[in-house]
């Protein structure tokens, strides 16, 4: 794990930018290939690129109820503690969503006016959730409960099979648990032309949602405006800025946990301290070996890991806001009031014991977050996500005809004539009827 000083970063961090953006450019054509056979052959296509990319021969792409059932009675019998972790983890979810969920309002600003906002949750959404080198029940929890307390009519997940064609049996029992209403056996770039554009089997979902590789991310990107979407997710981030007071081994454990996920993933630590940035990168080279996914972790840390030396405080808060971390670990003695010069970051874990693997499994708030510095204008995935505001407006006679000159003034002056009319007509009805 290398140690660098903050400006030698910020050179680097510069280069690593040019290079994503060129291995994102050169997917796209795979990517294109891919939307546009599903879009001619639906179901037909997502079949034979499950073949292809998942060595699935299937026959449906959808889970049918038997399998889902006894998926379901499975874990909970067989696994009762994890079975009870997933129902403790989904209502802390409910809770916390629930607390974010907007409702309309009207107000009068006088007697013959009426505005107000409605809220409407979405009628359809799909959730992809990622498969690969691990099952991520977790990410059920968080995409699809918030889509349920919003009042989504139709929430389905799109997953990878795996290759004997079935899916991870704790995923289908989370999907149970979180109130989806149907799972397909479909994932990569195909499962994103599928929510997008519909299949025989798949709805056309009206937003889609979800973390997922390159592909999917590109995929997301390319049927944006057909469909909505959540974000472009890219590689999972940790950034933890931490001092001398904080155990090496917390900060190392916490970083590994990120590594863990790929080996793209990119894990930070902040420091002003260059002995303690020492021990720190001592634990981690002693902790990697410990661990069962150790040969991504070590790829993950020696292209992504660093350990960022910075003059002081505020250098460091400024660094931190700069990289906008999809999480943020300020595990330090002065980390309550660091929190509020933090501008930019999708969670924030404050204190040493609040260790980020809170965020993805248990503690409530989401964890499906913006990465690649996109927390700058960016939010967590919530409630608001699954729901769309339209504005009511109710004018009484009355009030219309005492502001008709001064919308036709305004319509006028933008020679929409049109607009000054539409006003105009019942202005004048109304002078001929009285």
């Amino acid at each position: 794990m290398q140690i660098l000083r903050y400006e030698t970063y910020k050179q680097n961090a510069v280069n690593t930018e040019k290079a994503t953006q060129l291995m994102q450019r050169n997917l796209d054509e795979q990517v294109l290939e891919i939307i546009r056979a599903v879009q001619e052959h639906g179901d037909e296509a997502a079949l034979a690129y499950s073949k292809k990319f998942d060595k699935a021969d299937l026959s449906s792409l959808l889970v049918s109820d038997e399998e889902w059932n006894i998926a379901f009675d499975k874990v909970k019998s067989e696994q009762p503690a994890l079975f009870q972790a997933l129902t403790e983890a989904a209502e802390n979810i409910r809770q916390y969503q629930r607390r974010t969920k907007e409702e309309g309002f009207q107000f009068s600003p006088q007697p013959g006016i009426r505005l107000g906002q409605k809220i409407t949750p979405l009628e359809r959404v799909g959730v992809y959730v990622p498969g690969g080198k691990a099952s991520y029940p977790s990410t059920v929890l968080m995409d699809v409960i918030p889509a349920v307390v919003a009042g989504v009519e139709q929430v389905v997940i799109t997953t990878p099979p795996r290759p004997d064609g079935t899916i991870d049996p704790v995923v289908l029992t989370a999907a149970k648990i979180a109130g989806a209403d149907q799972v397909f056996k479909i994932g990569g770039a195909q499962a994103v032309a599928a929510l997008a554009y519909g299949t025989e089997s798949l709805p056309k979902a009206d937003k889609i949602v979800g973390p997922g590789n390159a592909f999917v991310a590109r995929a997301k990107k390319w049927v944006f405006g057909d469909v909505a979407i959540d974000m472009i997710a890219g590689p999972s981030e940790i950034c933890a800025f931490a001092d001398n007071t904080v155990p090496p081994s917390y900060v190392a454990a916490d970083l590994l946990s990120q590594a863990e996920h790929a080996e793209d993933a990119a894990s930070i630590c902040v420091t002003t301290d260059a002995a303690y940035a020492e021990k720190v990168q001592k634990e981690v080279e002693r902790q990697i070996p410990l661990l069962e996914r150790a040969a991504i972790i070590r790829e993950s840390i020696q292209t992504n890991g660093k350990i960022i030396i910075c003059e002081d405080e505020a250098q460091a808060i400024e660094l931190i806001n700069t990289i906008a971390p999809e999480h943020l670990q300020l595990m330090g003695n002065n980390a309550e009031e660091q929190v509020e010069k933090i501008k930019h970051a999708g969670a924030i874990f404050i204190g040493p014991y609040s260790s980020e693997p809170l965020g993805d499994y248990f503690a409530g708030p989401n964890h499906t977050l913006p990465t690649n510095g996109t927390a700058r204008f960016s939010s967590p995935l919530g409630v608001y996500d699954f729901m769309k505001k339209s504005s009511t407006i109710h004018y009484s006679k009355e009030r219309l005809l005492d502001y008709a000159d001064t919308i036709i003034t305004i319509a006028e002056a933008e020679g929409l004539t049109g607009h000054a009319n539409a006003i105009r007509i019942r202005k004048e009805n109304n002078d001929a009827s009285s």
